[in-house]
């Protein structure tokens, strides 16, 4: 007796997990990283150096970088990397012509830290327009304690209402600081890195004149040739005495070597949350000026709101979803 042919459909080949390599995550604080655990084989490593990043992604379907660099050479090791995800906005960090020619995708993360970054450019503002370092210590070293009157007021601190705020760097976020400073009365204007930018709602300025006149000048321009050392020591001296200067853009920007010297002999105001290099080296320039009391500096935290985090690790998660 002949038997009937089979009539079972082969088992298809299941497609294997993706590898997801997770390479710096203590830049991401304590945001929820649960949601990877979804999407693959997750390996997470709270930071990696140079001569770890090749072993690390070597196997990896999905690499997620903030800063570790990923070259060309460490691309053509990794014969089943599809998608390259940088967990911040600058794409400096990748090799893009090389992904490309490897048809190797890269995704980046935009807008996700706006607001973020707005605050913290007030919050930057009137730490130092409020000479709030200097109140802060008189009342906690007991200078308030054996005062004799209820207030004091040897540090005189002015209102933002009325002064004049030049901005470096229309994008969205200087577009988001003028609004905010306008409603507290200020008069914006703006300066155009790029020369391309206008903007009918804020006055449009040359650069001598938002130096020379501004009582804030706060920096959101990317680092380009354009903008490298952009403010300097002749662009320091022309700004008015008092003022203050906000670099919320990139390291590199101000000249950090013409910062430390104009410091202690002009009395401007700086607060800077990005550098040159990061982390700042224990023999910065910068931290041995006498003039600290005008020099406030924050580790690269402007974008770092639980908020922004937790946005970035959300659209990072979309990111390798649509591949």
């Amino acid at each position: 007796m002949l038997c009937p042919p089979s009539t079972r459909h082969p088992v298809a080949k299941q497609e294997e997990p993706m590898k997801i390599a997770l390479l710096d995550t203590l830049t991401f604080g304590d945001t929820d990283l649960s949601g990877f655990d979804t999407l693959g084989e997750v390996k997470t490593y709270e930071t990696t150096r140079p001569e770890q990043t090749l072993k690390r992604i070597k196997d990896t379907t999905v690499i997620v970088t903030n800063k570790v660099v990923i070259t060309a050479d460490m691309m053509s090791e990794c014969k089943d990397l599809k998608l390259i995800c940088i967990a911040a906005t600058g794409m400096n960090n990748v090799d893009l012509d090389a992904a490309k020619e490897k048809n190797i995708a890269v995704k980046n993360v935009a807008g996700y830290s706006t607001d973020s970054v707005i605050q913290h450019t007030f919050s930057m503002l009137f730490y130092l327009m409020g000479s709030s370092r200097y109140y802060d210590e008189f009342v906690k070293d007991g200078s308030w304690a054996d005062s004799c009157l209820f207030t004091h007021v040897a540090k005189p601190f002015f209102e933002l209402k009325g002064k004049k705020w030049g901005i470096i760097g229309l994008g969205e976020i200087g577009k988001g600081v003028a609004k905010i400073a306008t409603a507290f009365g200020a008069e914006v204007s703006y300066y155009s890195t790029s020369g391309t930018n206008d903007n009918a709602d804020y006055k449009r300025e040359t650069f001598s004149n938002i130096l020379e006149q501004s009582d804030v000048i706060s920096i959101h321009a990317p680092l380009n040739p354009s903008t490298k050392d952009l403010i300097a020591h002749s662009e320091l001296l022309m700004m008015k005495d008092g003022a203050i200067l906000l670099n919320l853009g990139r390291g590199g920007i101000v000249s950090e070597e013409a910062l430390s010297y104009i410091l202690d002999v002009k009395p401007i105001f700086v607060g800077l949350d990005v550098l040159e290099k990061e982390p700042i080296t224990k023999d910065h320039a910068l931290t041995k000026i006498k003039a600290q009391d005008r020099l406030y500096i924050t580790p690269h935290i402007a974008w770092t709101s639980s908020e922004a985090r937790t946005k970035l690790i959300s659209s990072v998660i979309e990111n390798i979803k649509s591949i």
